[in-house]
């Protein structure tokens, strides 16, 4: 079976910058929306976006903070939005539609990892519903302004939407009989499932989304010490090797802010990825698929999962978001 997954030889790579992938583009008249874009790797996406031209909606769950964090950026606006609020996800969906504007980038960048053991909603665990089900159900709330009518008639450029993913996506498949961990919770093997979630969404919104002119990506933003990292104790990151005993990156090759979030900023707006969709990336090129099992902490590598990648496994995430959440915008589909 053939497979768009492999590398494109974009020319660029993993010390490549924002800078470097928005090298000669105008964002002028684009309209991007970047969950969790006032920290870490958001903040530098807003920041990169806004610096291209685009206007950056910043839906964020501490929103005094997120104005704070990106007053002076450009053209950047705040709203309220918790991921694993449904009911606050709908709020600010029906906000944005309401204003008539269409989006042109989005990037899923908001999610949390290795948390202790949390329940929102009606019980599910925090890690698949913050990173995966409340991102699915923005962008499905979403759909009328990522695919309006003009736009499906050619008047307009497609939408991208970035779902970002991990390397830590291989730590777990889908636990498709205990996608809660009601049975023991092990906080890294949820994470790998949220990871692993937010390729196959990027997979099947992509399937579902060309023939409307929107394509999704996902990726692996590559190491960089972040508030990603804001649940993990010193001494777990001192045994990773990600810090000395006085709290002091390393020297194991963290990449920079701007690094790490060229990948996802390449996948939103890069002329390379035209006609292209449904692929995982990483140091802003296209990964080479991996036809392997999951792997243990400290055995992660490069590359993706086939089993992040499967169609089939994709459509079938699809079905049980839309059964968990409610919605679907293409519940007519095949």
């Amino acid at each position: 079976m053939t497979t768009p997954q492999h590398k494109i030889g974009s020319g660029f790579g993993a010390r490549s910058t924002t800078q470097d992938v928005l090298h000669g583009i105008d964002l002028t008249g684009k309209l991007a929306i970047v969950t969790g874009g006032y920290s870490g790797l958001g903040r530098e996406t807003t920041r990169a976006l806004a610096g291209a031209g685009a206007h950056v909606v910043v839906p964020a769950r501490r929103r005094a903070v997120a104005e704070e964090a990106v007053a002076g950026l450009g053209s950047v606006e705040v709203d309220e939005l918790d991921l694993a609020d449904l009911d606050s996800v709908r709020a600010f969906a029906d906000r944005f539609v309401a204003s008539g504007r269409p989006i042109d980038l989005m990037i899923n960048n908001a999610g949390i990892m290795a948390a202790p053991e949390t329940r929102v909603g009606p019980g599910w665990e925090a890690q698949f519903a913050t990173n995966h089900l409340g991102h699915y159900a923005l962008v499905n709330r979403l759909w009328p302004a990522l695919a309006p009518r003009d736009r499906r008639e050619g008047a307009r450029e497609g939408a991208r939407v970035v779902s970002v993913s991990s390397r830590g996506h291989q730590l777990s498949d889908i636990r498709w009989d205990d996608p809660h961990f009601e049975r023991g919770y092990d906080k890294w093997q949820a994470y790998g499932q949220a990871k692993t979630a937010n390729v196959l969404f990027a997979v099947r919104l992509d399937a579902l989304g060309r023939d409307f002119g929107v394509r999704a990506f996902a990726n692996h933003p590559g190491e960089i010490m972040t508030e990603l990292a804001c649940h993990l104790a010193k001494e777990e990151m001192i045994a990773a090797g990600w810090i000395d005993e006085d709290g002091n990156p390393t020297d194991r090759g963290f990449k920079t802010p701007e690094q790490g979030a060229a990948t996802q900023v390449w996948a939103a707006t890069s002329p390379q990825l035209a006609g292209a969709g449904g692929v995982y990336c990483e140091d802003c090129d296209i990964a080479e698929p991996r036809d392997e099992g999951p792997a243990a902490m400290g055995q992660l590598g490069d590359g993706v999962r086939t089993y992040a990648t499967d169609p089939e496994a994709a459509a079938r995430l699809w079905r049980l978001s839309a059964e968990l959440t409610g919605v679907d915008a293409f519940a007519k589909a095949p």
